[in-house]
Formats: structure tokens, C-alpha cells, sequence
């Protein structure tokens, strides 16, 4: 039995401008997306390194179920060590670069080395191999104009992973961009500095030429479709899919204002006087009305049914950007005090264009704000300090260096992060569990890595919420592991047994029903390992000083979570 469907580990040598194709270990067979990431990253990377070095590894790692667009399904995990946490990073994007790596028969591709000479290159990896073209005239190009040039040079058919100036200049918040199935790279493996990594080693984008177009094989297809039937309608009889439909990921504006945790005024205060004026309701609203190349509701990757990205147009109809998340119009609005979402997505796109993580920079200007440098509420000095990051400036590079960096210069103590990572828009004072996560993670402050916003517990109380962050942590663990995006969950939730039964006719598997719990235990025992050797002690699974002892209006709350339930979370290891 072949246990991984013919797959391979790709393995491109930076230093030498080598690629090598090889089998996958045994020891990394039964994993996938994160849970491979860390396997290989703690096999391979020494966890003291330099991040920007050359023993870092950067690795693509798709799920285990990418290839064969299951709704929701066909996210990419990019994993390295961390310029900005020091410990290790999994950051994982929509888009199309999952799926054509799974078609190219990629179980991983691993970047290795660093060139020996100050040069650019794009890396475009084929059914043939490796060509390593020059890419010094695209140094300093945005991510838009660098992915316009790129398609027009290799053809609309690729897949692409780049970097903008950000990831250029090597910034912590720097990110990834891949193209969306409209060839707009605007699906970003954001978190953890991911683009400086790859900026590190020469690459200014990667190529996934896909000329055959052939999905990885199914080992038992009629099983196949029938627990995909199962998923599909488990998911869209999901009443919380149309509403993510409708209002994409902005709906949760208003429900986290109502929870008194909308980041507001750099997280001084849970409640945004205007969020009506940054709700998905209202963005929705004035997209219909608008037109034109304004879309509330999109898909992000094809096959996607929920179709909770959106494109947002201006007052002309004319798409600014796409998508505007909530997690930003939380950093970049009631977090600046912007209740403009024409400013937020301007913005928005001037970070996406940069390739940073809009949650980190919008932090980084949140205490810009409270240091003095612009005005809570000023819009366009805020676009002026962006302007400062595309020139390089110091401040500029400051600012993108992110929030914990900035607080040290400019002297603020009031800098939410956890092991130097931005929080997202989830005030964890008032989200009590989100507020574990945060700490507890491996991952640093990731909202991603464990969001517990939608279980019916009184967020405000301290008890129980550690035993539902550790929870939450295992199952999203595991579904990074599969590829799947965290909306899928509402669909394996209602029928867990479908994970079981895609994997086992898949790759002709015989796991149990807990495979997702399975995962994502593996997932976090691997990188709670790497962070210890890289010298993580249970000291740095906590949340910033001024959450304790400062209350967080209007529910005057403070994080008081007992340390002793912290270090509890991970107890089963």
C-alpha cells in the first residue's frame, strides 16, 4: 500500500539552485499542512538558528485533503521559524497554490540555503523541475504589478506565491500573497514574517506551472463522493454558512462590539461608538448599492460554496480591494478609531501591495497612535505612515518590524502581543478563552490558532475557559493539517465521520473517527517541542501585563485567567 498516493517532497536548494525530488519519510506519511510543516521543521531547522539565516527552512505543506476542491478545502500551510516570534510559524492561506502543488504530485516543498550574491530570482517549478530565472526587475514592484508581470510571462494558467517590497526589506509582518481563482494575489499567508523568510533566501515569487491539470489519484473514488456528499450537505444545512455568505467575516463587528471585545482606540476599550459604521450589515449594504466590480459575497478558492470573501468597490463601483476581512477593519478601524470603510479598505490594499499582515501593521499603528505619532481617528496620516513603510524609511521600517518592536522604540507599555505577535480583533479581556489561545499557543497571539468566540459560555468568566481553549486549539490544529479552512468545521462538526471516511478513501487509510483530534495533538506536541528548544518556558504563555491589572471598558474587565489553569492547557503532552 502506498500510504500517501504517490505524492513527493520537493526540496529546493537556494545556495545551489538545485532542486531534488524525493520519497516522503516514514515518520511524515500520516501528516499534512501543519502538522507536516512542524514534523519537517523540527527534523531539519536547528529551533536557535538565525530566522533570516541560512539554516531556516521554509516549508509549503497543502492539507491532506487539497486537490479535489472540497468546499473550503484547499488551503496552503507555510511554515518556517519566525522573524517576529522567534519560535515556530505556521501561516496558512487560501488561494490556488494548495491545489496546484497537490496536482504536481507536491506533498511539501521545502526552501533550503540562501543565495551567495545579493540577487532576485523567481523559482518556477514544473513537471520538468527547477528553473531559476532572474527577477532583479521586479525588485521594489507591489505585489499587484509584480503578479501582473509575472502572468503575463509565464501564462494565466500558474500558480503564484510572491513577496512585495515588505518581505523585500525583510520585515517581521512581511507575508506571502497567492492568487484567488480571479488571479488577484489576494490570499495571504500573513502571520509571522513568512515573506521576510522568503526574502531571506533571494525569492521574490515561486511558480507552480500545473500543465497536466490532473488531480492527485483517489484510491477509492465511490467512497470518495459519497463522504463528500455527506460533508456538502452537512455544511450548507449549517445555518451559520448564510450568514457568513451574506456578510463574509465583517459580520462579526457588531457580535464582538456586543461581547464588549472590538478592539478599539489600541485596545483601551472593548466598545467602537461607530461600529455600525464598520459592520458587515452596513458593508453589504453599500456594495449592492454601489455595483459595478463590487461583490458582498466571493470565493476565495474554486469550489468554494460559502463565499464568504468579497470584493469592495468604491463610490464608482471600481473594486479597491479584495477581500476586506473583519480582522482588519478591527486593526485598521475601531482599533485606529477609522469608521470609514473606504479609508479601511484604501488601507487595506496599501498593506496587501506592501505584503504585510494587515492584524500586525494595524497593531504597529495602533501604538504609533498612543506614542503620539498621528491621531486616533486621522485616516490619512495613517496612509502617510504606510507611505513611510514603502520608502523604507526608519519609521517605515519601524512600523513594519510590528507591534511589540514599535512599543520598545516608542516607549508604550499598552502593546497587545504574545510572543511578540499582534493580537487580532478578539479583545481577549472581554473573549476570555481567545484570550488562552493568545497566550498559550505556540503560535503566538493567533486568533487562528484557536478562536472560541462562538461556544455558549459566559466569555467574562475566568472558569473553564483553559479546558475550552485547549479544545479548540487540538481541532483547528487538525484541520490546518487537512487543509481546510475554519468554516469548513461547521460542516465536519455536524459529521465528524466524513474527515474519517475522505482520508481512508483517499489514500486507502484505515483511521478512526478522532482523526482530526489525532492531528491536531500531533501538530501542537511538535511545536510546543520546537519552541522549547528554542528556549519558550511557560513565562512566555502569557498575556501582556496591562491586561491583568488594567479594566477594559464597558464591561470594566481584566484577564484573570489563573496561571496555574495556563499551564494546564498543554498538560496532556
Amino acid at each position: 500500500m502506498d500510504p500517501i498516493g504517490g505524492m513527493k517532497i520537493w526540496r529546493v536548494n537556494l545556495s545551489r539552485q538545485s532542486l531534488d525530488i524525493e520519497d516522503v519519510p516514514e515518520t511524515w506519511q500520516y501528516l499534512g499542512g501543519r502538522s507536516l510543516l512542524a514534523r519537517v521543521l523540527l527534523d531539519e531547522v536547528p529551533p536557535t538558528c538565525e530566522p533570516l539565516g541560512p539554516l531556516n527552512k521554509l516549508v509549503f505543506a497543502p492539507g491532506l485533503l487539497v486537490g479535489h476542491m472540497l468546499s473550503s478545502c484547499d488551503r496552503i500551510s507555510v511554515g518556517a521559524k519566525s522573524p517576529l516570534t522567534g519560535g515556530i510559524k505556521e501561516s496558512n492561506a487560501g488561494g490556488s497554490t494548495g491545489l496546484h502543488m497537490t496536482n504536481m504530485g507536491m506533498r511539501a516543498l521545502i526552501l533550503e540555503g540562501q543565495p551567495t550574491q545579493p540577487e532576485w530570482w523567481v523559482v518556477h517549478l514544473s513537471l520538468q523541475g527547477a528553473r531559476f530565472d532572474p527577477a532583479d526587475d521586479l525588485a521594489g514592484l507591489g505585489v499587484y504589478e509584480t503578479a501582473r508581470v509575472l502572468l503575463e510571462r509565464y501564462g494565466k494558467k500558474v500558480a503564484i506565491a510572491l513577496i512585495g517590497p515588505g518581505g523585500e526589506m525583510r520585515l517581521a509582518s512581511a507575508g506571502i500573497q497567492n492568487l484567488d481563482k480571479d488571479r488577484v494575489p489576494a490570499r495571504i499567508n500573513a502571520r509571522g514574517g513568512m515573506g521576510a523568510v522568503l526574502g531571506s533566501k533571494g525569492v521574490k515569487a515561486i511558480i507552480f506551472d500545473d500543465a497536466s491539470g490532473k488531480k492527485p489519484p483517489i484510491t477509492h473514488p465511490d467512497a470518495f463522493k459519497q463522504a463528500q456528499k455527506a460533508y456538502n450537505q452537512a455544511l450548507m444545512g449549517h445555518p451559520q454558512i448564510a450568514i457568513y455568505r451574506d456578510y463574509g467575516t465583517a459580520g462579526n463587528a457588531r457580535m464582538c462590539d456586543g461581547f464588549g471585545g472590538l478592539p478599539t482606540r489600541n485596545f483601551s476599550s472593548g466598545h467602537f461608538e461607530q461600529v455600525e459604521q464598520i459592520s458587515g450589515e452596513y458593508m453589504r449594504e453599500i456594495l449592492l448599492a454601489r455595483g459595478g466590480e463590487s461583490e458582498p459575497t466571493h470565493a476565495c478558492m474554486l469550489g468554494c460554496t460559502i463565499r464568504c470573501s468579497n470584493i469592495f468597490g468604491g463610490e464608482d463601483g471600481k473594486a479597491i480591494v479584495s477581500p476586506l476581512e473583519y480582522e482588519t477593519i478591527g486593526l485598521m478601524g475601531s482599533n485606529l478609531e477609522i469608521a470609514s470603510l473606504d479609508t479601511i479598505a484604501r488601507m487595506n490594499w496599501q498593506v496587501n501591495d506592501l505584503g504585510l499582515d494587515s492584524i500586525e501593521v494595524g497593531a504597529a499603528l495602533g501604538v504609533a497612535a498612543e506614542a503620539g505619532l498621528f491621531a486616533f481617528g486621522d485616516g490619512e496620516r495613517a496612509l502617510e505612515l504606510l507611505d513611510e513603510i514603502r520608502r523604507g524609511t526608519p519609521l517605515g521600517r519601524l512600523l513594519g518590524s510590528g507591534a511589540g518592536m514599535t512599543g520598545k522604540v516608542l516607549g508604550v507599555t499598552r502593546v497587545p502581543v504574545v510572543k511578540n505577535q499582534a493580537m487580532s480583533a478578539y479583545e481577549p479581556r472581554a473573549i476570555k478563552g481567545t484570550g488562552v489561545t493568545y497566550a498559550t499557543s505556540p503560535q503566538g497571539a493567533d486568533h487562528t490558532a484557536g478562536l472560541t468566540i462562538r461556544a455558549k459560555v459566559d466569555h467574562l468568566d475566568p472558569i473553564g475557559q483553559a479546558s475550552l481553549s485547549r479544545t479548540v486549539q487540538i481541532n483547528v490544529a487538525g484541520y490546518d493539517s487537512l487543509g481546510a479552512c475554519t468554516f469548513a468545521g461547521f460542516g465536519f462538526a455536524a459529521a465528524p465521520e466524513s474527515i474519517r471516511d475522505l482520508l481512508n478513501a483517499r489514500y486507502d487509510w484505515q483511521v478512526g473517527t478522532d482523526i482530526l483530534q489525532v492531528l491536531g495533538r500531533e501538530a501542537l506536541r511538535l511545536e510546543r517541542e520546537f519552541n522549547r528548544q528554542a528556549g519558550f518556558t511557560a513565562a512566555d504563555d502569557r498575556l501582556p501585563e496591562f491586561m491583568i491589572h488594567e479594566p477594559l471598558p464597558p464591561h470594566d474587565a481584566v484577564f484573570d485567567v489563573p496561571d496555574e489553569d495556563l499551564d494546564e492547557v498543554f498538560n496532556w503532552l
